[in-house]
């Protein structure tokens, strides 16, 4: 981990020492007597003189920055309140600038920092939702925009990657103060839209935070296991900023003491912590234990190390390039008539089934390339990552000769991708390395220049070297930086494959770079063109290949590369080589005989190329919307509608709902597949009314979120999935009162209730729904949810049932329907 020099804007503080920041804001406020559901930022109009007292009470702890209270300042949240965000805004950084100024301690002489808090928008992102990343940043961009005379930007509380970027992209772009982030993790390691500590650390310090953390979500003892991984996988000071424990629903009181909770966060220090503070049920008690214990430290762990490998990723898969990774070459429209008709119809579907099917064989990359006569790039490129980013969770390279596409697609990429290509030339790279070092991209550089491709492996190593120089030059990190030495056919040069090979080799020992090859050109103009380009394959590998491009879907050519694995060591107890295999073992006499037809075994199971034969459940699965449609038209020749609802659609829910409660499936693959699902409920209910007969219905509910409750993200999605199981759900909306939901019920005959909330300040309201609906004379069966909801909380509640995710309330709308 790399803590030399100054942060850029905070003239106070080097990473080398330690930085203690503030506490809760709101669990003070609720100590102050804020009112169930109140916005607390609104407060700095209303009452002023607590957010400046609650400041000066942390200033005088030892915080040496303070959080502005505008967490929740965005242009969404402030949208029936009739305030605007920069008038709340600026607000409270007044507000803390009164307090640093009245309470700060002139004797010690500490500058003490005013940060501007940007907490999530409340709404999801694309693909998971309707929120675009362009409005997002928009919203962003306000609340930055407005903050001027803060000292930094803090964003944090972050669940979602994409979110997150865009919400780091507006502060980088708006202000030229320092930013620190941080996101919520599960003690799984992931947030609750599935990102990976790894994925968020290599994405958030490519994109250029100045620190990076983790904030609320636990307390300090199980955030300390999250901690470790985060430090391994960035250069950057790391921020610690747990909750006090965990929270009484009852009360919203937290387990953990001042005193324990700085016994257990000061050690994370040793680990590599450089700043910390609290989160939820911390007061300025737990700040002033903190700067007690870290007045008796030394100087801070400056000899953390980094996991020095290769890296891209998605928010879900975290892609270490430390051995052989595949990149699938098949998004190219060369030479391939239906992927360029494709391209030019804006049938983004086929592209799709093309990213699917190569993620299902066992790539690990994905290169995209959507470069054709009367192709839009610019404007392409970026919807192709989007729809296969909403189906696809392996990383992307994006390759383009195209400057302005290939910065269009990496704004709104989510994750860390590669981007191929640069070459020699002086005017390329001068003009896309910025873009790469922008985004925290990698780069492939192709070792040819304006007088075409060398034909020594010396001259191509020179402008590798000069490549490698550039791409430095413009503080892209030597691991970020990979180089193809170009493969060209045999069948014309047949020198050419020696001299490739030769380069490679200097490349990855000489050079220690990572290395990229187009293999299946080697064999263009051959018979049996798989030998030729099989054989090249493994002596590519052998002399230092790690990111072949290839047909994955050609089962030799990842064979090839399954056995390299095994005999170079990637492959530890040949797992993955009998995984792949098993069949052969479980069936030896045959293979004995010879086998007449190829057992074909992928990393998961595949379908062939051909779409026919993708089933109805696999569409849905995929996220394959518009084919799971086509699907269920092709079906309705054959089966009736419920019979496809039964057999295929529910069937698929189930699947995924499985492998979302085991923590293999994410929400967004959740929600794609329940969007998918959705298209293909629509055929359904068009065909029984064109047959006069309504769509069966298995029973009527009510989904809501409680009175002073904003947020309804987990209200949102429960309600998606329970109506793709075919329930008729009246969705309420969210901050709704327990009159509003009482009469709903009676209107409606309702015998189900779902009622979510995700503050702590909101649960009485939901309590008083609960007891109202029960003085019902028929009183509706009800379930709680919600991220501060508890079983125990909910049995005290009087709810009949509680559900921790859209599967659970499926299996309780089972339970009450039948």
């Amino acid at each position: 981990m790399n803590l030399e020099g100054d942060i850029v804007g905070l003239d106070f503080w080097r990473p080398g020492e330690y930085l203690l920041l503030d506490g809760a804001m709101g669990t003070v406020l609720q100590n102050r007597g804020m009112k169930a559901g109140e916005q607390p930022e609104l407060l700095n109009l209303n009452h002023p003189d607590w957010i400046e007292a609650i400041h000066g009470d942390y200033i005088q702890a030892g915080s040496r920055v303070i959080y502005t209270n505008t967490f929740g300042a965005n242009g969404k949240k402030l949208r029936r309140t009739g305030k605007s965000v920069e008038e709340i805004v600026k607000a409270g950084i007044a507000i803390a600038r009164r307090a640093v100024d009245k309470y700060k301690n002139q004797e010690e002489n500490k500058k003490i920092a005013v940060a501007l808090d940007i907490g999530p928008l409340g709404e999801l992102l694309e693909p998971m939702g309707t929120l675009s990343f362009e409005e997002a940043y928009n919203l962003f961009k306000e609340i930055v925009r407005a903050g001027a005379g803060a000292d930094l930007i803090v964003i944090e509380t972050m669940t979602d990657l994409y979110e997150t970027k865009a919400a780091l992209l507006a502060a980088k772009e708006n202000s030229d103060l320092p930013v620190f982030v941080t996101m919520s993790f599960d003690e799984t390691g992931r947030t609750f839209t599935g990102c990976t500590i790894p994925s968020m650390a290599r994405t958030l310090e490519g994109l250029g935070a100045d620190a990076i953390g983790l904030n609320c979500s636990s307390g300090p003892d199980k955030m300390a296991i999250l901690l470790k991984e985060l430090i391994a996988n960035t250069r950057l000071p790391v921020i610690a900023k747990p909750n006090a424990g965990l929270p009484d629903p009852s009360d919203g009181h937290y387990d953990m003491p001042p005193e324990k909770f700085s016994d257990i966060l000061i050690p994370c220090l040793d680990m590599g912590v450089s700043i910390i503070g609290g989160c939820c049920g911390t007061t300025p008690e737990y700040i002033r234990a903190l700067d007690k214990k870290l007045n008796l430290k030394n100087n801070i762990n400056l000899n953390i190390k980094r996991k020095n490998s290769g890296f891209l990723c998605t928010p879900v898969t975290p892609c270490y390039l430390n051995g052989i990774r595949v990149i699938g070459e098949r998004i190219n429209p060369t030479g391939k008539k239906r992927f360029q008709q494709a391209l030019l119809e804006n049938d983004l579907d086929y592209i799709l089934d093309i990213a699917v099917k190569q993620e299902d064989a066992g790539a690990d990359i994905l290169d995209i390339n959507v470069g054709f006569p009367g192709v839009d790039e610019v404007n392409m490129l970026p919807k192709v990552i989007k729809k296969i980013q909403s189906a696809v969770n392996l990383p992307l390279q994006l390759d383009s000769s195209n400057p302005d596409a290939l910065e269009a697609g990496l704004r709104v990429y989510n994750g860390k991708a590669s981007v191929n290509s640069v070459n020699g030339n002086d005017e390329i790279l001068n003009r896309v390395l910025p873009v790469v070092k922008k985004y925290g991209a990698a780069v492939v550089g192709l070792t040819l220049d304006r007088n075409g491709v060398p034909k020594t492996a010396e001259e191509r190593i020179k402008i590798a070297e000069k490549i490698l120089n550039a791409a430095l030059y413009y503080g892209i990190e030597k691991e970020d930086i990979y180089i193809d030495c170009l493969t060209l056919t045999v069948s014309a040069q047949q020198e050419q494959a020696i001299e490739t090979l030769k380069a490679v080799r200097y490349v990855r020992d000489v050079l220690g770079l990572n290395t990229v090859l187009g293999v299946s050109n080697i064999s263009f103009g051959l018979p049996n063109r798989n030998l030729i380009t099989r054989t090249f394959l493994v002596q590519a590998m052998q002399a230092g290949l790690t990111l072949p491009i290839i047909n994955p879907n050609q089962d030799d050519m990842m064979d090839a590369v399954t056995a390299y694995r095994v005999l170079s060591g990637e492959d530890r107890d040949c797992r993955v080589y009998i995984e792949r295999f098993a069949d052969f073992n479980n069936n030896i006499n045959q293979l004995n005989a010879g086998l007449s037809e190829r057992v074909k075994i992928k990393k998961r199971e595949s379908k062939d190329a051909q779409s026919e034969n993708m089933t109805i459940e696999d569409a849905i699965v995929r996220g394959m919307g518009v084919e799971a449609a086509k699907l269920t038209k092709i079906a309705l020749e054959y089966e009736s509608e419920m019979s496809i609802v039964e057999k295929h659609l529910i069937p698929a829910l189930d699947q995924v709902g499985e492998g979302y409660g085991k923590g293999r499936v994410f929400l967004p693959q959740l929600l794609s597949a329940a969007k998918a699902a959705q298209e293909v409920f629509e055929i359904l209910r068009n065909s029984l009314a064109e047959k006069d007969s309504a769509p069966v219905k298995k029973g009527a509910l009510i989904v809501a979120t409680v009175q002073g409750d904003i947020h309804d993200i987990g209200k949102n999605i429960v309600k998606t999935v329970l109506e793709n199981y075919g329930y008729a759900v009246l969705d309420l909306g969210r901050d709704v009162p327990p009159d509003v939901i009482v009469k709903a019920v009676l209107e409606n005959n309702i015998k189900l209730v779902g009622l979510s909330a995700l503050m702590t300040t909101t649960l009485p309201a939901m309590e008083e729904s609960i007891k109202k609906l029960k003085n019902l004379k028929n009183p509706p069966l009800i379930w709680v949810g919600g991220a501060v909801v508890t079983p125990e909380y909910a049995k005290r509640m009087g709810a009949d049932y509680y559900a921790k995710d859209a599967k659970a309330s499926v299996e309780i709308a089972k339970k009450v329907f039948g």
